[in-house]
């Protein structure tokens, strides 16, 4: 009987509007938020990490990852054209499989967004740092300037102070960002919108220094760590972790609700912004590939390292202190790669323009986590209090301060790649879901309109699902472990909280309301 809270789509629509976000956010706002989303991190600060997992394979990595992305946007395209309102993976959930099941992707989209959101604010702090330094000299203590390194001793995780404490630039980017949010929606929008053009300028401008410039020999050998390679390593393992590059996708459902005319905008939006960011993603690795070269780090015993353990960090200042340092190194790695092929001036100006966009990437990541909080408190799954909307800026306020000092602290004490990994298994996770849900819906309610259709479903949605799952499992040890100690936790507050409170289990389902936002074919009457 745990699977038999099953809401309506026609009530999950009525509920939104009992407690509805203002819809202010067109197509051009939904791309440029993708992109926005999309553009980031991944590419900016990952690439080096994907470099010391696969070397110049990496490129197959990005292929892959893009690849297993694509399909699970086709799929998301048709749930959010048909269900317009926040809550992501989570609402289409509650609508096909159930209340458990809902709270269990809720659960994995709160890890998702506010680990990646920490993820971008170091990401962040490397770039901000590497431009002060390289521009005035300043550099803060290395223990005030990145976290420690984690790692596991059999099950058990570790923690190394040795190289980092605390990320302070992590925590102050994080508290700007949320107070923007609070602010409002449509004001947070109109600067990401300012924030994207100057990232894809910054990125536009390395494709066309670093292209012309590119070495064969620097793509040899291809895949050093080998296709399929131990620990989160080798290229399935890269793309693993390059997925992260990609996700941000997801959170244009996530902004639905304040979407006008939903139906033809969010599906141009995640696959508009998708598409857009791709093509970025190839010429910026062949770039770096071909330029500096991407092997992979070694011990002295020529044993590859891990990207994120305390061995590599130790490694790494080993070599900078001789001026060796490899771009795998890097916390910087495309303004570092315009320094080194003879182009510092641009260089720093990429690092600027990294510095001041990749805020538009925590703001998007903070933005999703808060809906998603939003949704299921409106839905009685967490406290209603926390659904709050403020009266003047007309977002929910309560939860965007509590998820901003949860992203500070984690963006604070952990480093860019684990987190990354951490995101990644809350978010394949959730896209697993998603692809199972786009199946189950069509056999459950064949004839509801859909604006968007998943061409070739029953082909594209479980190659969605399977690839997900491949990804899961080439993360590392201790990714894969977050996922269900993480989800262990949310099953205790279900069961303990959220399962007596929820509306659907007390019988509280509203009537549909009529909307002008939605076209009357796209919601039957009850």
């Amino acid at each position: 009987m745990l699977l038999d809270r099953i809401k309506p789509l026609d009530a999950i629509l009525a509920t939104a509007e009992k407690k509805s976000l203002h819809r202010s956010l067109g197509a051009f706002h939904l791309t440029m938020l993708g992109i926005g989303a999309i553009i980031g991190t991944g590419i900016f600060v990952l690439t080096a990490a994907a470099a010391q997992k696969a070397g110049p394979g990496m490129m197959f990595s990005f292929m892959i990852a893009g690849f297993v992305c694509a399909v699970a946007a086709l799929c998301y395209s048709e749930l959010a054209s048909m269900v317009p309102v926040s809550g992501s993976a989570y609402t289409y959930t509650y609508a096909v499989m159930g209340e458990l099941l809902a709270w269990m992707v809720g659960w994995a989209l709160i890890l998702e967004y506010a680990v990646a959101a920490s993820a971008v604010c170091v990401g962040w702090s490397g770039y901000v740092m590497g431009l002060v330094e390289n521009l005035t000299g300043f550099a803060l203590p290395t223990a005030l300037s990145s976290g420690p390194a984690w790692g596991l001793d059999g099950f058990i995780p570790t923690v190394d102070f040795s190289h980092g404490v605390v990320n302070l630039p992590a925590i102050v980017v994080a508290a700007v960002v949320t107070w923007l949010l609070v602010i409002g929606t449509s004001e947070s929008a109109t600067v990401n919108a300012v924030l994207v053009a100057i990232k894809v300028t910054a990125l536009t401008a390395f494709i066309v220094l670093s292209l012309p410039i590119l070495k064969g020999e620097n793509f040899t050998p291809l895949m050093p760590t080998g296709f399929l390679g131990h620990h989160g390593m080798g290229v399935v393992g890269a793309a693993a972790t390059i997925f992260f590059a990609y996700v941000g996708f997801d959170a244009v459902s996530t902004a639905a609700e304040e979407t006008k005319n939903p139906q033809r905008n969010v599906p141009i939006g995640l696959i508009g912004s998708l598409a857009v960011c791709t093509v970025f993603y190839f010429l910026v690795a062949a770039g770096v590939i071909g330029t500096v070269g991407a092997q992979p780090l070694r011990d002295a015993a020529g044993t590859i390292l891990p990207p994120d353990g305390a061995a590599f960090a130790a490694r790494c200042a080993e070599l900078a202190q001789l001026g060796e340092a490899p771009i795998v190194c890097s916390n910087e790695a495309l303004a570092e790669t315009l320094r080194i092929i003879g182009f510092p001036a641009i260089g720093n100006l990429v690092g600027l323009a990294a510095s001041i966009a990749l805020p538009s990437v925590i703001l998007m990541m903070i933005y999703g986590q808060t809906r998603i909080f939003f949704v299921m408190a409106r839905d009685g799954l967490l406290p209603e209090k926390l659904a709050d909307v403020h009266p003047k800026f007309k977002t929910p306020w309560k939860m965007t301060i509590f998820t901003g000092i949860c992203v500070a602290i984690a963006g604070a004490f952990f480093p860019v790649g684990q987190l990354a990994d951490i995101s990644n298994s809350g978010t394949l996770f959730a896209f697993f879901m998603v692809a199972i849900a786009v199946l189950v819906l069509r056999r459950t309610d064949p004839d509801r309109y859909r604006p968007f259709r998943t061409p070739l479903v029953w082909v594209i949605a479980p190659i969605a699902a399977l690839g997900c799952l491949g990804l899961y499992l080439n993360l590392p040890l201790l990714a894969k472990m977050v996922l269900p100690v993480w989800g262990s936790i949310g099953l205790v507050i279900y069961f303990l909280y959220s399962r007596k409170h929820s509306h659907v289990g007390r019988g509280l389902i509203e009537v549909h309301e009529e909307d002008p936002d939605v076209p009357p074919s796209a919601v039957p009457p009850i």
